[in-house]
């Protein structure tokens, strides 16, 4: 036993600040909620800072933006204070299908550092959620306990949100999970990314803000034996301007970010093959002959984990019939990004047919994100968002990026201070209410027919 300090008087916990837990919280702020962000780093961001992933993934769908609300506030801010790489356009993220919009790290930070201070969100660094006090017979969440340099604490609050990636809160309560390389023999691997300079990138010309020419480069240099681990799919060297670039290669395959050792192995795999990724960029790509690696990322690119099972799970039908909800919070069109299991050709091959093909929707369409997938079945102040959201292994591979998961942190935000207003539950919220709000946020939310009831699983 021991004592520990408590604390109380706030309206909404949130537990990660990664984008969709930083969303969460600033949103809800802003309606007047007392609201504390706990994050195990030292910045907000998460993968797109600590994780070094500096391209925000497709929001538009070749006609129009079709991802509005706060990640829209912050992309457009970014590209007017500088934010964005040198020479790329605002139709990027605006207008154009399926491209990427590299940005620079430091000014992301510093503007959700900005964004979370003048909303009015108390933000605690280096601290993480290692317990809970919950009732899992009424479906509520009374508390948190807190670690950090300052010991423990005991937080209670009204509401309450995990945005951890991993469900860290959500699995404490006792929420059911579907757990990779638990309840599926397979793990999509993750990715310690990198950025580098001394690219010469006036020599190189770009698809996007992708070399030309690199697959064909991999592919020579695996016939070659180069590579201590042949792997295809390379996601490659993203452009940042100024000779400067980001890099997202080299799978950790088998990596369970659940389990602590087999990510501590990861982490030393993932820096092993940063160095070989640099020497074939200089030997095997023009303009890349000066490449300098300057740091890798301090927190692993973890694609899958832990999903809640939700009120509502989203699925690969949904996706394919461009499905649209009544109580929808979001919509998407990025094409579904399973990653290879291996190294094989057959598995590049079937990546390659999904990515390009199968798993990917059409210009001008999209398919809904619906509210159900943020709340664990049955539960009453407790919201998930992000990665560990309730959708299947395929939809998950569209949905677990940075745009998908501000949208779903603005609506889980949101809902919990319309839950604290109303008294009405995550799992029985009015969901036209919602939608209303939202849309006066800016998102972007097309369905003609809105429902005061989520859209659920028939149990």
């Amino acid at each position: 036993q021991r004592s520990i300090p408590i604390e109380s008087g706030y309206d909404l916990v949130v537990a990660g600040g990664g984008p969709a837990g930083s969303a969460a919280a600033i949103c809800a702020a802003r309606l007047g909620a007392r609201v504390l962000l706990v994050e195990a780093t030292g910045c907000l961001g998460g993968m797109a800072t600590s994780g070094l992933v500096t391209a925000f993934d497709p929001m538009a769908d070749g006609e129009k933006m079709i991802v509005g609300g706060f990640m829209r506030e912050v992309v457009e801010t970014m590209y007017h204070r500088g934010y964005i790489a040198e020479g790329i356009e605002p139709d990027t993220w605006r207008k154009n299908y399926h491209q990427w919009t590299p940005f620079k790290v430091e000014g992301l930070k510093r503007l959700l550092d900005e964004l979370a201070v003048g909303a009015g969100v108390e933000v605690r660094f280096f601290t993480r959620v290692i317990d809970i006090d919950a009732d899992q017979v009424s479906r509520q969440v009374k508390g948190l306990i807190l670690h950090n340099v300052e010991g423990y604490r005991y937080v209670a609050a009204k509401t309450f949100c995990d945005a951890t990636g991993d469900a860290v809160l959500a699995d404490l309560c006792g929420v059911p999970c579907r757990e990779a390389g638990r309840d599926t023999e397979k793990i999509m691997p993750a990715t310690l990314c990198s950025l580098y300079t001394g690219i010469d990138w006036e020599q190189i010309p770009r698809r996007g803000c992708i070399p030309d020419g690199q697959q064909e480069a991999i592919e020579q240099a695996i016939d070659e034996d180069f590579f201590t681990q042949p792997d295809r799919h390379v996601p490659g060297m993203f452009y940042l301007g100024n000779g400067n670039g980001m890099l997202n290669a080299g799978h950790i395959f088998g990596m369970n970010a659940l389990n602590c050792r087999s990510l501590s192995d990861g982490m030393m795999l993932g820096r092993r093959l940063a160095v070989e990724y640099t020497d074939f960029y200089r030997k095997y790509m023009k303009g890349f002959e000066k490449l300098e690696h300057v740091v890798t990322a301090s927190l692993m690119g973890v694609r899958e984990s832990r999903r809640i099972v939700g009120e509502y799970e989203l699925t690969f039908d949904d996706y394919i019939n461009r499905r649209q909800f009544p109580d929808q919070i979001g919509v998407f069109n990025k094409a579904i990004d399973i990653h290879v299991y291996d190294c094989t050709e057959a598995e590049y091959q079937r990546y390659y047919e999904e990515f390009h093909s199968i798993g990917r929707l059409g210009q001008g369409e999209c398919f809904g994100i619906p509210y159900g997938i943020l709340v664990p079945v049955g539960w009453q102040n407790l919201w998930v968002a992000g990665r560990c959201s309730s959708s299947d292994v395929r939809v998950h591979g569209s949905i677990r990026v940075q745009p998908a998961a501000a949208m779903m942190g603005q609506a889980a935000g949101t809902a919990a201070v319309q839950s604290i207003r109303t008294g009405r539950p995550a799992c029985s919220l009015d969901t036209d209410e919602l939608v209303t709000t939202l849309r006066g946020q800016g998102a972007y939310l097309p369905q003609l027919d809105l429902s005061r009831e989520m859209t659920r699983l028939k149990r």
